[in-house]
């Protein structure tokens, strides 16, 4: 899971131009918002790793991919069926990975807590 969220922040610098692309029109200053969205799925990979922070850490990507669903995902998805694009069977596929995700990041932080209880 580390590995993923630390591409994933990686390739805000990498490909910037595709993260402000998807980010909502009401939102200012996309290229600040996709550093600090960079940033922080890089601090959350790095945070997975030692034991003593992989709840907190599991639990911030929990808020950060509830966050991400409600503003971009679903927005993203309906915009994207109401102007027919061609793309929007992977809008539609990308919702229920959010779910998947979401669940992994439970997972992950639970399996730290029981670690935590039985020691």
């Amino acid at each position: 899971m580390a590995a993923l969220y630390a591409v994933a922040g990686l390739a805000h610098f990498v490909i910037p131009g595709f993260y402000v692309s998807v980010m909502p029109d009401w939102l200012p200053s996309p290229g600040v918002w996709n550093v600090i969205a960079g940033i922080a799925e890089i601090k959350l990979a790095a945070l997975l790793l030692p034991a003593a922070t992989r709840k907190v850490a599991a639990t911030l990507i929990i808020l950060m991919l509830i966050v991400f669903f409600a503003a971009i995902h679903v927005p993203m998805a309906i915009a994207f069926g109401m102007a027919g694009h061609p793309l929007f069977w992977l809008m539609l596929l990308r919702l229920p990975l959010q779910f998947l995700l979401i669940a992994w990041a439970y997972k992950v932080g639970d399996a730290h807590f029981e670690a935590v209880k039985v020691a």
